[in-house]
């Protein structure tokens, strides 16, 4: 089975436990939390994921990173299975392919701003507005600043790019006068 599969398989699962315990927002944090730990911590992960390391002493492991971090029953019982099955290493796209389910459970839209400067407060909600009359969903921004951009915004959702940077029309520009 390809990791993709396994991600979205587990994933699924999850969901379906969460949200028959009403959990689908207290779970997603807390899988992001372990997803953030084990990609921050190389040698935690190496452990998890090794062949050779005693099980038991994976799950005293594991336990005690479910306790520093606070996580749900559910959770800590979900993360035993995955080290149980050695599927402790694919908790990253777990994470990934969770969070898009519960979104299109919930009815929400993730979009990226990325602009040459930082966005007031009025204007960022000016285009959450926008997005979210657009898509007729709930739209959670996460606004960034590349001043490379020169000017205007980038703006991506749902695996779009939508470009209205001055760096990106000034590149057309030159394109247009290359070609002749």
């Amino acid at each position: 089975m390809s990791s993709s599969a396994i991600g979205i398989r587990y994933a699924k699962a999850l969901l379906n436990i969460a949200s028959e315990q009403k959990q689908v927002e207290p779970y997603a944090e807390e899988l992001a939390n372990v997803a953030s730990v084990l990609k921050s911590e190389d040698l935690l992960r190496l452990l998890l994921d090794s062949p050779t390391f005693p099980l038991e002493k994976k799950m005293a492991i594991l336990g005690d990173l479910c306790e520093l971090l606070k996580l749900s029953e559910g959770m800590k019982t979900f993360l035993s299975l995955l080290l149980e099955k050695d599927r402790i290493a694919y908790v990253p796209q777990i994470d990934l392919n969770y969070r898009k389910f519960a979104d299109e459970l919930s009815g929400v839209v993730r979009a990226k701003i990325t602009s040459a400067s930082k966005l007031t407060k009025a204007r960022s909600e000016a285009i959450k507005n926008g997005l979210e009359t657009q898509t007729g969903k709930q739209v959670v921004l996460t606004l960034e600043t590349d001043k490379s951009l020169i000017g205007g915004i980038q703006a991506e959702m749902g695996g779009k790019l939508f470009d209205g940077s001055v760096k990106t029309q000034l590149k057309r520009i030159e394109d247009t006068l290359a070609k002749g």
